[in-house]
């Protein structure tokens, strides 16, 4: 009888949360004993997991002064490590850098699995203390897990070519798993009578967390350019505060307001993005991001920046095609890299090339149906690698 900790950094919207989620129903329906670990607790989560459910803090780390925050991050391994011997642990996942980290110096004796889910050259290419952690950490406590799950191989490559990462025989190319016929379901679900009329146009749908790494400022530059009378464009998720308020002022500047809509969090966004024209995604960087392969499932075609070469992975079965500058696939459209090698907010809002391709490509697949049916002709060769059963036995499997 396996039993399984799942750690992870928050429990919202993200990809990494809802990747979560779908280990644990999975796990704990093939008779696991499944636990759950947040690094971080809030009254907001939209997941959680009853008394399987554990927590290091309920204090944000964006509220916590920088001595708290350092004496956290001492402290949580150690807690961590109780929580593992207490409960007789016999393999961990953790998502992302900082649950991998303490994960890595609990210093326990289960089957530990971490996983990258972005291309960490440029993520951590920011020169902050916590960053520069991360990043020694790779050659260090890192050689503490068995396994390193890569969600892309162009995660992989990136860490070996670009982070100087030692252990390549630990890295394993593994993509996150989607439970198809649960998102099917969901997207089956009625959205509030008071939304609905948001979706008589025709739609472009953001769906994620809000922050620097998404650069939705590009996005909502990219819409001001196309004809937006009949187009509404709509953001599901929230975030850092400051980003939140740069884009309102931004849809306020650019006289948008009677467009795009913000309808914050919500538990379940698939019936939401079902009624989507377009998924639109203008990251600065990316892993194998949940939600394109969510769009796929709900016929529901892309526009994304070339923010990895994990994003031609997931879009493309075998056909790349070149259309004015942009890259055509069967899922959709991947224009030019909005990365110009700085992690921040732009102070110039002036309208830039990138940005009127990225607005190319949304006029493409706004205005013809032929990108959803050569979607659709394409889905299950698509969706082949993402298949719920074989991703998870591929977690815990040692080797």
């Amino acid at each position: 009888m396996k039993n399984i900790l799942l750690i992870i950094p928050y429990a919202g919207v993200g990809g990494i949360e809802r990747l979560a989620f779908t280990f644990y129903k999975h796990f704990t329906n093939a008779g696991y004993n499944v636990k759950v670990v947040k690094i971080i607790k809030l009254e907001t989560d939209l997941f959680n997991f009853g008394s399987d459910e554990f927590f290091l803090s309920q204090i944000d780390l964006s509220k916590m002064s920088s001595f708290k925050r350092m004496l956290f991050y001492l402290v949580a391994p150690f807690r961590l490590r109780k929580l593992i011997l207490r409960e007789n642990i016999s393999d961990s996942i953790s998502f992302g850098d900082m649950a991998n980290v303490f994960s890595s110096l609990t210093f326990t004796d289960e089957f530990k699995i971490g996983s990258i889910h972005s291309l960490k050259s440029i993520e951590l290419s920011n020169k902050n203390l916590l960053n520069k952690i991360f990043k020694i950490s790779y050659n260090t406590s890192y050689k503490n897990l068995n396994k390193i799950v890569c969600i892309s191989n162009a995660i992989k490559t990136d860490l070996i070519n670009n982070c100087n990462f030692k252990d390549k025989e630990k890295l394993k190319v593994i993509y996150n798993p989607h439970d198809i016929n649960e998102i099917v379901s969901k997207s089956k679900e009625i959205i509030p009578e008071n939304e609905q009329h948001l979706f008589d146009n025709k739609t472009i749908v953001f769906l994620g967390r809000f922050s620097i790494q998404k650069a939705i400022w590009h996005l909502i530059k990219a819409f001001s350019v196309i004809e937006t009378n009949n187009v509404n464009l709509i953001f599901i998720g929230d975030g850092d505060d400051a980003i939140t308020k740069t884009l309102k002022d931004l849809v306020k500047k650019l006289y948008l307001n009677e467009n795009v809509y913000f309808l914050g969090r919500k538990s379940n966004p698939y019936k939401y993005l079902v009624k989507a024209d377009v998924l639109a995604l203008s990251s600065y960087w990316e892993g194998t991001p949940n939600v394109i392969v969510e769009a796929i499932i709900l016929n529901v075609p892309i526009v994304s920046s070339f923010c990895t070469d994990g994003i031609v992975e997931m879009m493309s079965v075998k056909t790349k095609e070149y259309l004015d500058g942009l890259i055509y696939t069967e899922s959709g459209f991947i224009t030019p890299t909005l990365f110009k090698g700085v992690m921040e907010i732009p102070k110039d809002d002036t309208i830039i090339e990138e940005e009127i391709k990225f607005s190319n490509a949304l006029d493409f697949v706004l205005n013809s149906n032929k990108y959803k049916e050569i979607m659709i002709v394409n889905k299950i060769k698509l969706l082949e690698k993402y298949k719920l059963e074989v991703v998870s036995n591929l977690y815990l499997k040692n080797n």
